[in-house]
């Protein structure tokens, strides 16, 4: 026993011997387990994630692309004669009456009764507009109303429970997010491609014209998908599918939508209305940049500079005054002119908007109530005019006229035309678009109509239209 107990006590001693011994050597051996200086330096210039999260790449699209495909339909653009109204067609149809296809495109079932939206270029000048489902039922559809300047039209079939696809918020939409585009490009009937949102509030526009506002994206779109579905990976409406960039005609990467919040205005406006309802500010501006920047001292790069403000509009009611940067409306960034169109584009006159100016490096929210944006379509001469602010009347150097907004012909001569003021028609006066209809409306069909046009001399000249 007494044995026993000398060995138990020797080895409790040597356990403690080693565990000291242990101790010893990793608090002189500790410096070897820190970190160098250099190490430590280097992380706090250079953030590193030590997240484990791995992002995969594999979103799945077989539900969007399920839901969506039996709501995309094929368009066709027909035109219909009874006669050869030329030498050439007699020849070349053999005296016979029929149609003959002028276009083609897709189009995209926002009810189960039948409505359809589309592009307007799709079915300009359609003698008939034929529709093909998916599952291969052809339908004479009707033409309910379009809006040429976004590009969009409102057309319907007699059909009903009919596979449609709802509208999702395309403010919504980010950066980066995956997205597919529904349609029938070159005739192909059902075709779905992916790619990702490359870029929002993208304008196109090379003239004077209002700013455009689409959704950029990389998913393939070619000759045939104008009119159809850029949809989220929810199976969500969020654009409609307008025009690519390309020297050839086909895809390279660049496709652009009508924001799904723009289109569905529309077609609610053509609905109610019979026409489009558009709400305005009632400011003129541009983008800031640097150099506007520095010129005006501002403390931002970004956002509309106002240069002027239409009396009596809701701007001026809330005290929006020129110089002010306009940098946000309802929670949404403001960073250039086509940002605050596209938003507006989903707004209605009488609507209330919050606008967020920089004044004198200070913030300052207004509410602001919108305004009906009055344009006349002079269809005579191809143009198109709004009223004119007291700045443009000033910049041409006369008193009174309206001003074209919109050539309704794509030819260089009526493009060139865009900005310029008409001060009279048929040798009356016009101060206002209410003055434009008054004239343009008791004028018989017939009758010659004259435009006097005035440049920035304030030097007047008269052209007939016959």
């Amino acid at each position: 026993m007494k044995q026993f107990i000398k060995l138990l006590g020797v080895s409790i001693l040597g356990g403690v011997f080693t565990l000291g011994s242990y101790k010893l050597i990793i608090d002189e051996d500790e410096s070897f387990f820190e970190r160098s200086p250099i190490e430590q330096e280097s992380s706090s210039f250079i953030p590193v994630s030590n997240s484990n999260n791995i992002y995969g790449t594999n979103a799945d699209f077989t539900e969007a692309a399920e839901k969506t495909v039996h709501s995309v339909v094929h368009v066709k653009n027909v035109a219909v004669f009874d006669k050869p109204s030329s030498v050439w067609e007699y020849y070349s149809r053999g005296g016979n009456t029929g149609k003959a296809l002028q276009g083609a495109g897709s189009g995209v079932i926002i009810s189960p009764d039948g409505h359809i939206i589309t592009n307007n270029h799709v079915i300009d000048g359609a003698g008939e507009i034929e529709v093909t489902l998916n599952n291969n039922k052809t339908y004479v559809a009707k033409l309910i109303g379009t809006d040429t300047k976004a590009d969009i039209a409102l057309i319907k079939i007699d059909a009903t429970e009919l596979e449609y696809i709802p509208f999702g918020n395309s403010n919504n939409v980010k950066l980066g997010e995956w997205v597919l585009a529904v349609g029938n490009p070159f005739n192909l009937t059902s075709t779905v491609t992916a790619g990702i949102v490359s870029a929002k509030a993208r304008d196109l526009n090379t003239n004077n014209a209002s700013p455009q506002s689409f959704i950029q994206t990389d998913a393939a779109i070619n000759p045939g998908n104008s009119g159809g579905a850029l949809v989220n990976i929810a199976g969500e409406l969020i654009g409609i599918n307008t025009a690519i960039t390309s020297q050839t005609g086909s895809y390279i990467g660049y496709g652009f939508a009508v924001p799904s919040n723009n289109a569905r205005k529309i077609v609610e406006d053509i609905m109610e209305y019979g026409n489009v309802q558009q709400g305005i500010l009632g400011i003129r501006g541009q983008d800031v940049n640097q150099f506007i920047s520095k010129q005006s001292d501002l403390s931002t790069s970004q956002g509309v500079i106002v240069e002027d403000v239409d009396s009596g509009s809701g701007a001026a009611i809330a005290g929006i005054k020129q110089g002010d940067v306009i940098r946000q409306i309802d929670n949404i960034e403001i960073r250039k002119m086509s940002d605050l169109t596209g938003y507006l584009g989903s707004k209605r006159p009488k609507d209330v908007v919050k606008v967020k100016i920089l004044r004198d490096g200070r913030e300052k929210e207004v509410d602001v109530k919108l305004a009906k944006y009055e344009t006349f379509a002079i269809t005579a001469i191809g143009l198109e005019v709004t009223n004119t602010s007291k700045a443009e009347l000033k910049e041409y150097n006369t008193s009174n006229g309206v001003k074209i907004s919109r050539a309704l012909k794509n030819d260089k001569q009526s493009q060139a035309l865009i900005g310029i003021i008409i001060t009279k028609i048929n040798s009356q006066k016009v101060n206002s678009v209410e003055d434009v209809k008054g004239i343009i409306n008791s004028n018989t069909s017939e009758e010659p109509i004259s435009i006097t046009f005035v440049n920035k001399e304030g030097k007047e000249q008269t052209y007939i239209w016959r």
